[in-house]
């Protein structure tokens, strides 16, 4: 492997560019605002995509400002939301095993740098058989600031040891595209959650799925 591929790092947004469980999600909030006698807000789902529940809860829904009642909502959410993966199912987006696969047989780790909840992401992996698929993860309880603050991301790169200038992020959404940037990091839009034109001008590559990509191509960014 060439001096450049042996620097390299790939960090992974999850819900969108992993795997596609936004009407698990959106079906769990419905579900907390049903129990809690609350409104949800028609544009909530869009306006909160990428970001924390402790960020959802006061600012996008306006339910409370409680610190205690934000994180008991939010850990109530996130229990819904595991409910419904089980009820459901759940599967990797269309290429992702493939581009794990090639990741792995070039020796570039990976890690996931996500604002969804750990229990979330621990019982997707072993839902879909990921378990090893990534060198580490971050989450949500691993990070004060949320995206659009590129501190999940930062973290990310420091678990696999890489200097963020030489990692590459995948993100689908722009508080995610903008947290990437902010710790000088290429970025490649996945169109999952935007079309491709929304994403062009603020990413450096946009792709449909994962295994568009090969590693050559990844060390050109």
């Amino acid at each position: 492997m060439n001096t450049a591929a042996s620097d390299l790092g790939i960090l992974f947004d999850w819900d969108g560019v992993i795997i596609d469980s936004s009407r698990q999600h959106e079906a769990s909030w419905e579900r907390l605002a049903s129990e809690v006698g609350q409104p949800l807000p028609a544009d909530h789902f869009v306006r909160g995509f990428g970001r924390k529940n402790e960020l959802i809860i006061p600012q996008i829904l306006g339910w409370t400002n409680d610190r205690t009642e934000i994180h008991r909502l939010s850990l109530r959410k996130e229990a819904l939301y595991r409910d419904i993966v089980v009820e459901q199912g759940v599967e990797a987006l269309p290429g992702v095993h493939r581009f794990l696969e090639r990741l792995k047989e070039a020796g570039i780790p990976s890690c996931v740098g996500s604002s969804t909840h750990r229990e979330n992401i621990d019982t997707i992996l072993g839902v879909m058989g990921f378990e090893n698929m990534f060198d580490d993860i971050v989450t949500a309880e691993d990070v004060t600031e949320g995206k659009p603050h590129p501190d999940v991301f930062l973290k990310a790169a420091g678990k696999i040891d890489r200097d963020p200038v030489h990692c590459i992020v995948f993100e689908d959404a722009k508080a995610g595209i903008e947290a990437g940037r902010a710790g000088g990091m290429k970025v490649v839009g996945v169109a999952t959650t935007h079309d491709a034109d929304t994403l062009l001008p603020l990413v450096d590559r946009v792709v449909h799925r994962l295994d568009e990509l090969e590693i050559t191509e990844l060390l050109k960014l």
